[in-house]
């Protein structure tokens, strides 16, 4: 069948096959080709009633519509129908393992679901009444006993909303614990292996940065480190376990490097999922680090939805946590918003936010926590990494992997060498996986090293789940060896869309649908 500029066919029959057997309607079983909702609506239909108004253009400040709306029209079966058939076409954790290396997509458990809807949770309003907030606010006060009993830190800012976000609070309290103690200190060293929000985050808070070279084993050269350090440096941002899914062995030597130069330690938490219940932050040297809620502790990257960071703080940066505070006294819980009942030793650097965080994502955590408890958290970090090395032990005799030689940590990192002279490139080899039926791994990330495919099973796959998940990459490995390219050239060929042209799609975005201008998404 042939295909038109987005990828769709433009007759009956099966598109890239000949040998099957075409089908009148162009779909193929349960598998259906849905046209886009603007193309199936008309004029004239609406799946609703509504009253007849009279707006004056008065009331409407002279702003009343002149044209139609520009909505297609449809029965409400039409519309059912249409996100229904859809939504088989998207890939989620529901349907098969998520391999995205640092983004922890593991199973969200249910009963996290059904305790955020609640009504006392789900229809909460942030400006209610302290007196109807007490059962949250109790909530609230529990999950952060159990991220500072976790990670070993005094204290925790519940606000920030995400990951990157975490990282201006963390950062945002060492300018003002610097700037506290009369001192200028314009500089943050970032290892070249960092999550690539680091370095904007730094820039972002008025930081300069400074790249920290990573030794030919992915480890940050704590050496180099050293060598770096000065009056001028204000701290410095690691991930651990890194982006090459290691763990940092020097970590300790490192913190007391940069405290002894009078910096401050902050930790990318994005990947506390392979320690949580293993080790506490506290205990490394660490002075602040955000928790990614919503990657450590279910709902995979916010459902979706707004994530939560909270940022665990040691006792030299607690006293600049930012507003609101959430503390305790005889009436109960309430949050402080002013600074003029701040308690005694608070210096905020003022607020994150608005509101105090993301209500959703603190239930669901604790839901989690709760029904785990600290040795089920504890087991969750050891399968995750169990998982992780399990594959890499079973791939690295096909697949390239620059850092094979000792354990993994969560992740299992794979570069592109072992398809050097096949033709076939990492994007080949990861939209073949679609053909498979499964999502790519995370691609050329991190930047270190080239090619880069890393991989996260995390703790939530079965050992048949990643057996099966070992012998698609084997197969895929062995026909690229093999020179079966075909297979590799214009992948994925079974996908409900054939390969888009993703730099064209990033600069040339078309955020309008006009049917006379359709745009050349697609092969």
């Amino acid at each position: 069948m042939s295909m038109n500029n987005q990828g769709r066919p433009t007759s009956a029959g099966n598109a890239g096959n000949t040998s099957e057997l075409a089908t009148i309607s162009g779909d193929r079983g349960l598998h259906h080709e849905e046209r886009l909702i603007f193309e199936i609506g008309r004029a004239g239909m609406t799946g609703v009633d509504l009253p007849e108004s009279q707006v004056t253009d008065a009331r409407l400040g002279g702003m009343r519509r002149r044209g139609e709306i520009g909505l297609p029209g449809l029965s409400e079966p039409e519309v059912i129908r249409h996100y229904v058939r859809l939504s088989r076409m998207n890939y989620a954790i529901d349907a098969g393992l998520y391999p995205l290396g640092s983004c922890t997509m593991k199973h969200n458990p249910r009963l996290n679901e059904k305790m955020a809807r609640l009504p006392g949770f789900g229809d909460l309003h942030p400006l209610a009444p302290r007196s109807t907030t007490q059962g949250a606010l109790a909530l609230i006060s529990e999950l952060m006993r159990w991220l500072t009993t976790l990670t070993g830190m005094p204290a925790v800012a519940m606000s920030p909303k995400a990951g990157a976000h975490g990282e201006l609070c963390g950062l945002l309290a060492i300018r003002a614990a610097i700037e506290a103690r009369g001192e200028k200190r314009p500089r943050i060293l970032v290892p070249e292996s960092a999550h690539g929000t680091n370095p904007a985050t730094a820039a972002l808070a008025g930081f300069t940065v400074d790249q920290v070279p990573a030794k030919p084993n992915g480890h940050v050269d704590a050496e180099a480190l050293k060598v770096k350090l000065g009056p001028d440096v204000a701290g410095i941002m690691l991930t651990n376990p890194n982006t090459c899914g290691l763990f940092e062995p020097d970590i300790i030597a490192m913190a007391e490097a940069v405290h002894k130069a009078g910096g401050y330690f902050y930790c990318d938490g994005a990947n506390f999922n392979a320690i949580a219940g293993r080790v506490r932050p506290g205990d490394l040297g660490i002075d602040a680090m955000h928790i990614n809620l919503h990657k450590t502790f279910s709902t995979p990257h916010g459902g979706g939805g707004p994530g939560a960071g909270p940022v665990v703080l040691s006792e030299r940066l607690a006293p600049f946590a930012p507003l609101p505070l959430l503390v305790a006294d005889k009436d109960g819980f309430r949050l402080v918003e002013d600074r003029a009942e701040l308690p005694a030793g608070a210096k905020p650097f003022g607020r994150m936010s608005a509101f105090h965080g993301q209500m959703g994502m603190f239930v669901r955590a604790l839901a989690y926590m709760l029904s785990h408890g600290r040795d089920g958290v504890r087991q969750a970090s050891e399968d995750a990494v169990l998982s992780a090395n399990y594959i890499l032990a079973s791939l690295k005799d096909i697949m390239s992997a620059p850092f094979g030689d000792g354990p993994c940590m969560h992740e299992a990192l794979f570069d592109d060498t072992f398809l050097e002279g096949t033709g076939v490139t990492t994007l080949d080899f990861a939209k073949a996986m679609i053909d498979e039926g499964y999502h790519p791994m995370t691609m050329y990330f991190p930047l270190v090293v080239h090619g880069a495919m890393l991989i996260e099973p995390t703790e939530s796959e079965s050992k048949e789940s990643l057996d099966r998940f070992i012998t698609v990459l084997r197969g895929l490995a062995e026909d690229a060896k093999a020179g079966r390219k075909a297979r590799f050239d214009g992948a994925p060929h079974f996908a409900p869309r054939r390969r888009l042209d993703e730099t064209a799609a990033a600069r040339k975005p078309v955020l309008r649908w006009r049917r006379e201008t359709m745009p050349e998404a697609a092969e």
